[in-house]
């Protein structure tokens, strides 16, 4: 099984950090697609990523047909325009290549590419107060509804001996 979350022209560096360290913390490959609104550099975006650029498991692609010639998957698409919640989609099949795409966050995903995948368009639901969801937030929102719906495979659930350990909390 693989989830892979897909930057399509990310352009907020500080939004790509999160979400860098969000899927090394979760096992998730990420991707990224061209351009980006700044410099992949550590001297960049390390800051944002918490120091995780290095260890992070990524791919950049030059534009969205480079990434679809090299993917295979079912692929699912954020857009406040989906008219189902994640909720709405079975996400329990631990063996799928599971692709969450979510657009840059001036204009999302093109309406070009949603058309051909209106079955698949996922909205978070939220009142009309606001446009949209911050996009490191809906990621790990998504992330984690994904993982979830497969009992977190791979992750720790209580807090890993490397670190605090378990029990830190009764010492």
């Amino acid at each position: 099984m693989g989830l892979h979350v897909v930057l399509y022209q990310p352009e907020i560096p500080q939004n790509t950090g999160n979400i860098i360290r969000t899927c090394l913390g979760t096992n998730t490959t990420l991707h990224l697609i061209k351009p980006l609104g700044f410099k992949l550099d550590p001297k960049y975006v390390k800051r944002y990523s918490a120091n995780h650029l290095e260890e992070a498991n990524y791919i950049v692609y030059e534009n969205y047909e480079e990434f679809l010639t090299k993917n295979e998957g079912e692929f699912y698409f954020l857009t406040r325009y989906g008219k189902q919640p994640p909720t709405g989609f079975d996400f329990h099949d631990k063996e799928k290549e599971i692709y969450l795409i979510f657009g840059k966050e001036s204009t999302g995903i093109p309406k070009e590419i949603l058309r051909e995948h209106l079955d698949n368009c996922i909205r978070l639901p939220s009142n009309d107060k606001i446009r949209s969801l911050n996009l490191a937030n809906t990621v790990a929102i998504m992330i984690y509804e994904v993982l979830g719906q497969q009992d977190y495979p791979g992750l720790s659930k209580t807090e890993p001996e490397s670190l605090k350990g378990e029990d830190w909390l009764l010492q």
